[in-house]
Order: structure tokens, then C-alpha cells, then sequence
């Protein structure tokens, strides 16, 4: 089964993600850790998720991690993946492709964790409006061949797609 799961910052996403998955498995963490305010945030993933999870860095070369093994698998966040294919100048709305080839393949289960970022204004510069964009073609693609889709608000889910 593949389940993608969308929210807004600090809304309980990865939180919720991993408790679809109380067994652990494979984290396929895509973040790049540059300043102390980022290593903060894994190092509360880290804490949170504790032994049961391994972990498998992945800040661009995702579809790769996926057809590592057949391990249950979660993959936090597509966002911070789109947004560092864009800084290497690589388009993930074209990158995604591979992406869903590698999720239609797998065996396991597979939960994907990314910001829905078109819910605010329209950004005021050429960057930030091509993330967006790029953010919401890879989101749409993927919810578009996912089992289940579920929003999170507030740290409560709201399934758009499938069962829960």
C-alpha cells in the first residue's frame, strides 16, 4: 500500500505517518542537515521514532532508496527532496516519474510524508513560486497513484483518498 500524507508545517504529519507503521522500518530521510536549528528537528525525529526504526539518508537520489529492500518504508519529506533537487538546478516534477516507478514496484508498504504548500499567497519571487509548483505537481502525482491519502490539521487526519 502506498500512502502519501499532507499537511502544513508543525501540523503533526511525520508524527502521525510513523504511527501507521508502530513496527518501524525504513526511514528514508530526505532532509540535508546545514545549521543547528535543522539538526534540531532530526535529532526530535530521532528521539521520536527510537530503535525500531534504521535509517537511509536520500536528499536526492529517492527513487534508489526505494528499490533498496522490501522493508516497510517512510519516506519524510518529499518537500525538502523537491526543494533540493531544485537548488541542484534538477526538476523533481520530472524526477518523480522515477519516484513512482520505484513506489509501484515495491512489495512493502510504503508512506510518504509531504507539505501541502498551496494553501497560503502566491509567493513574491521566481524561486519560491517555482517550489510551490514543483511541490504541488510531485504531491498531485503521487496522490494520484497512492492507496490512501490522508490531510493533517491540528495533528488530526482527514483521509481524502482511501480508508484508514
Amino acid at each position: 500500500m502506498i500512502t502519501l500524507v499532507l499537511g502544513g508545517a508543525r501540523s503533526g504529519k511525520s508524527a502521525y505517518a510513523e504511527s501507521l507503521m508502530p513496527e518501524g522500518g525504513l526511514y528514508i530521510a530526505t532532509a540535508e542537515i546545514a545549521d543547528g536549528e535543522m539538526i534540531a528537528r532530526v535529532q526530535l525525529h530521532l528521539n521520536r521514532r527510537g530503535s525500531k526504526w534504521s535509517t537511509y539518508d536520500a536528499p536526492y537520489d529517492l527513487a534508489e532508496a526505494l528499490t533498496l529492500n522490501d522493508r516497510p518504508a517512510l519516506v519524510d519529506c518529499l518537500t525538502l527532496w523537491t526543494s533540493n533537487l531544485l537548488l541542484a538546478e534538477r526538476a523533481a516534477a520530472f524526477e518523480v516519474d522515477g519516484v513512482i516507478a520505484a513506489l509501484q514496484s515495491r512489495a512493502a508498504d510504503t508512506i510518504l510524508v509531504s507539505n501541502e504548500v498551496g494553501l497560503g499567497i502566491v509567493p513574491d519571487n521566481v524561486l519560491a513560486r517555482a517550489f510551490r509548483d514543483q511541490a504541488g505537481i510531485v504531491n498531485q502525482k503521487i496522490a494520484g497513484i497512492a492507496d490512501r491519502v490522508v490531510f493533517i490539521a491540528a495533528g488530526l487526519p482527514l483521509v481524502l483518498k482511501g480508508s484508514k
